[in-house]
């Protein structure tokens, strides 16, 4: 609709702007629309522009050796393992709900794809059943940073997306304000430089919260880690 593109973009130059200010720290970028969806040849999912692929670029651009992409959406970040696909220099992980339930994108997000040619092993994907909660979401991402640690990662891009909440309408997943916060202290206690950018996320009166809770464990993890 009008104003797409313009938002669109603008979410771009948040990503960007996020990844120039980044530092040894924690930042936060509220990119919407959001991307993960955005593969080199289509969009879906309300995404039109890959935010969080576009911040590993421009981190690889930046010096980063090697750079993990950490997708904690509901949904599978189709797009991000489209196009990183066969890089050996960037690991893209996943936590979503199985495909296998129909949820969306529906034709991508299974176990079994782990990347090929060079990129072959650095990805990860781990689908989860639907009225899976905290405990079941947390040992997944346990998985995910075990591969980021493994592939000598300098810097994390982390997809946020708080639609695994429980209460959340576009997911029958029950993750809660604690397992979040869990989630950001147990990332950001690798001790890597995050850019974080939002991605999905539909409760709004439960938004801010998920990702205040989120955003105080990267920092707390950090801190202490």
């Amino acid at each position: 609709g009008p104003g797409t593109w313009e938002a669109a973009r603008g979410a771009i130059d948040v990503a960007l702007t996020c990844v120039d200010e980044v530092c040894d720290g924690v930042i936060y970028g509220l990119t919407r629309p959001p991307g993960h969806h955005v593969s080199r040849g289509a969009y879906g999912g309300s995404c039109y522009l890959n935010n969080a692929a576009i911040a590993v670029e421009a981190l690889r651009a930046a010096g980063a050796g090697r750079v993990a992409l950490v997708d904690i959406d509901a949904h599978h970040g189709n797009g991000a393992q489209e196009i990183f696909w066969e890089r050996g220099d960037v690991l893209t992980t996943s936590i979503h709900v199985d495909p296998a339930a129909g949820w969306f994108p529906h034709v991508m997000g299974w176990a079994d794809e782990v990347g090929g040619g060079h990129g072959e092993h650095a990805n990860r994907n781990v689908p989860l059943s639907p009225g899976s909660g905290d405990r079941e979401w947390l040992a997944a991402l346990d998985q995910c940073l075990a591969d980021v640690q493994t592939l000598g990662a300098e810097a994390i891009v982390l997809a946020l997306g708080v639609d695994a909440a429980t209460g959340d309408p576009n997911s029958p997943l029950n993750v809660t304000p604690a397992g979040y916060h869990e989630a950001g202290r147990r990332i950001g206690a690798l001790g890597l430089p995050i850019v974080a950018v939002q991605e999905g996320g539909y409760d709004l009166p439960t938004l801010g919260g998920l990702v205040t809770a989120t955003i105080v464990g990267l920092e707390e993890g950090m801190r202490d880690g």
